[in-house]
């Protein structure tokens, strides 16, 4: 008796790949991609199409290797060539991925748009910011969901409003110098108090009236326009002021999210932050003359003196310490603390700008 030799049905099948998938006129269409050159060929990073595609062919089902069909192609698409296909599938369709990789990427985004409010608000009784861990939960109780298409700033603001309806909470004051003419000394300090202003000092020079206020971010186009139509100059000296007084170990509610250094003093603006930074070298060298052994550390990184061994610690912490390390890893000469805040304020004034409509 013969036996009957049954041959398997051949079948490629394509694993470990990003699949890019389009539904058009009803009817799935996939292409495989290399995984991590999606993105990076939607922002413009990548240019070369092969090192996106693994192959320029459209399926029905990458997993199972199913083609697409040459009718289906033609009626979704107008033309059966697979390049030109592959092009739109890559720029309108939607990029599947795992369900552990998706949770990965939205548990990132979620505390991305966690630290973004952080940064933007304070508490109005305390006018401190809230700690990471308790914004989390505040956006846990309002049943927040992360939106993987949208930013995380302008998922941020959005945030910030849905808890304004039901926390106290509110959005940490910008710091501005107003330069105008001084006939319009009266309208502007009208304009202040009408925008609960809080004006830090107030310097008549010449035929020009020079004010440093602090104002919700809310106010900044209109008072911007105001500006020109003035012919006044608007200066931006901080995007976000807080008041940084002594923490203490209570505000926090965990060891992690508690600093390990609780004597940090209230800092506000570049100058201010030089002087502190003067005045604790020079409380250390007369320390030093007084007959106490205290040891002058200097920091490689920065090429600067940075007191003694407590300073030296806390300055590791500092985002002074923290941008050099930057610019030395992209091979670039350390910056003073000077330069080093203002480079750090103009790249965050830059970055902010388009988020004070609220």
């Amino acid at each position: 008796m013969s036996k009957t030799l049954v041959q398997p049905i051949g079948q490629k099948r394509l694993t470990n790949v990003a699949v890019v998938r389009l539904k058009n006129h009803g009817i799935r269409f996939e292409i495989a991609c290399y995984k991590n050159k999606v993105l990076s060929w939607r922002s413009g990073v990548e240019k070369d199409l092969d090192e996106v595609l693994q192959s320029q062919t459209v399926y029905s089902n990458v997993s199972k290797g199913i083609l697409a069909k040459s009718k289906d192609l033609m009626m979704a698409f107008g033309t059966d060539d697979n390049s030109k296909i592959c092009l739109e599938i890559l720029e309108k369709g939607e990029l599947q991925v795992a369900g552990k990789e998706r949770e990965s990427q939205l548990s990132s985004q979620f505390r991305d748009v966690a630290t973004i409010v952080m940064q933007k608000t304070i508490n109005p009784e305390t006018q401190r910011p809230y700690t990471i861990s308790m914004i989390e939960r505040l956006m846990h109780e309002i049943h927040f969901a992360v939106d993987p298409h949208s930013s995380s700033k302008k998922q941020a603001l959005e945030v910030i409003r849905e808890l304004q309806k039901q926390f106290p909470i509110k959005r940490s004051p910008m710091r501005l110098r107003l330069i105008v003419p001084e006939k319009n000394m009266s309208p502007l300090m009208e304009k202040l108090n009408a925008w609960n202003a809080s004006i830090a000092s107030k310097e008549v020079s010449g035929n020009h009236l020079s004010v440093v206020c602090e104002m919700e971010p809310g106010f900044f186009r209109e008072c911007d326009s105001m500006m020109r139509n003035w012919q006044g100059r608007l200066e931006i000296l901080s995007v976000s002021v807080h008041v940084d007084e002594d923490a203490h170990v209570n505000d926090y509610e965990d060891h992690e999210t508690a600093p390990s250094s609780f004597e940090r003093q209230p800092v506000d603006s570049v100058s201010e932050l030089n002087e502190v930074v003067q005045n604790q070298l020079t409380i250390s060298t007369e320390n030093a003359n007084a007959g106490e052994q205290v040891k002058q550390h200097k920091c490689s990184t920065c090429n600067a003196l940075v007191g003694d061994a407590k300073q030296y610690r806390d300055h590791f912490k500092s985002d002074w310490h923290k941008h050099n390390l930057k610019r030395k890893t992209r091979h670039l000469p350390p910056l003073t603390l000077e330069e080093c805040m203002t480079d750090i304020e103009l790249d965050d004034a830059k970055n902010d700008l388009k988020d004070y409509s609220f």
